[in-house]
């Protein structure tokens, strides 16, 4: 439990250059929870102070924040959430910071309603499984995770580190452990080998391997690698290339097609139309990044099209800003993105000579 001082403004000067000034001061009960909401030297508050635009000290087990009123509000939203899930187990990473501070933002953008009141707590959607918690540290991640617990089809579109095929495993997982669904089944299209597999040395496992490797990533981060191994030779995690999809109906299962950008039109129908009883569906992909042949029609942009309007789906688009895995990798999105939306030079003026 925290608890909170509101002070009069003092002669002191904000870091941040600001008017209507707000200052108040946030005591936290247990010394080792507010030491590891504050961070190693005070991390975690610089990045506050950094991202916010406020000024936060900290003395003992307290903070005091000053700055623009909205702002101060947003870190004592940012630092409640954190500091809560310290309380219920949990850690605080720079990561975590950073996505509370994105949600506290959001919250406010949200806000626009006068009887809504500005110190509602931080609500984030989360997936838990025996091995971690992961919480929504963007507003179009707790979408996608609201979206994967109601709907039986969801898509997942949108750049690379933005989460949304690890979440996509978070949550099969978290159906599996629950016993809501009887087993996990990851798919991908194996485009780079033309989904002529049999000339690849080893068995089906070890032949597809290499390209669901993302996937293999995010289970082991979500259950003990004894279970995965387990549930592999059991078959309760399936490995499956895309073409050996058809003439299956897959039910009490939850079924995660990766890369789904590089499916053609007929291999993303066929799949869609696997779905069995009590089945989730997941399909992920970034439509930017096609490497189908030239001419040939991407399914997942087809089926974006063709589904918008069906009941039963969601789709969730994921954009830069909701890159969550480097700052930079944000960065290099966005100017990825803006030098794709540059005109084509005319035809007339390549070569000319004037």
């Amino acid at each position: 439990m925290n608890t909170h001082e509101m002070v009069p403004q003092t002669s002191r000067q904000s870091r941040s250059s600001v008017t209507d000034a707000n200052h108040f001061v946030l005591t936290f009960e247990n010394n080792r929870y507010a030491s590891e909401l504050f961070g190693q030297f005070d991390e975690h508050l610089k990045l506050i102070e950094e991202r916010l635009k406020v000024d936060a000290r900290a003395r003992g087990n307290s903070v005091a924040i000053t700055g623009d009123l909205q702002a101060t509000n947003q870190a004592r939203r940012a630092l409640d959430y954190l500091y809560d899930r310290l309380q219920k187990g949990g850690s605080v990473e720079t990561s975590d910071v950073e996505g509370a501070i994105r949600m506290a933002v959001a919250a406010d953008d949200q806000l626009t309603l006068p009887t809504l009141e500005r110190k509602a707590k931080l609500t984030m959607a989360q997936i838990s499984t025996r091995k971690k918690t992961i919480a929504a540290r963007t507003p179009t991640q707790d979408a996608y995770i609201r979206a994967l617990e109601r709907s039986e089809l969801v898509f997942g579109t949108g750049p690379a580190g933005t989460g949304k095929t690890y979440l996509a495993v978070a949550h099969a997982a978290q159906l599996l452990e629950r016993g809501a669904v009887d087993k996990i089944i990851l798919s991908r299209p194996a485009v780079e080998a033309g989904e002529r597999l049999g000339f690849l040395p080893g068995d089906m496992k070890e032949k597809v391997d290499p390209y669901l490797r993302p996937l293999y990533d995010a289970l082991y981060d979500m259950m003990p690698g004894d279970k995965v191994e387990r549930a592999i030779t059991a078959g309760v995690i399936e490995i499956a290339p895309l073409a050996f999809m058809r003439g299956r109906t897959l039910s009490n299962a939850a079924v995660i097609l990766d890369e789904a950008q590089n499916t053609t039109s007929m291999q993303m129908k066929m799949f869609l139309t696997r779905l069995g009883e009590n089945a989730r569906m997941i399909v992920t992909g970034d439509p930017s990044q096609i490497d189908l042949p030239r001419g040939v029609k991407s399914g997942l942009v087809e089926a974006l099209r063709i589904l918008k309007e069906v009941e039963g789906v969601s789709i969730i688009r994921f954009r830069d800003v909701d890159v969550v895995r480097h700052p930079l990798v944000g960065r290099i999105v966005k100017a990825y993105d803006a030098e794709y939306e540059k005109p084509e030079p005319a035809a007339d003026a390549v070569g000319s000579t004037n």
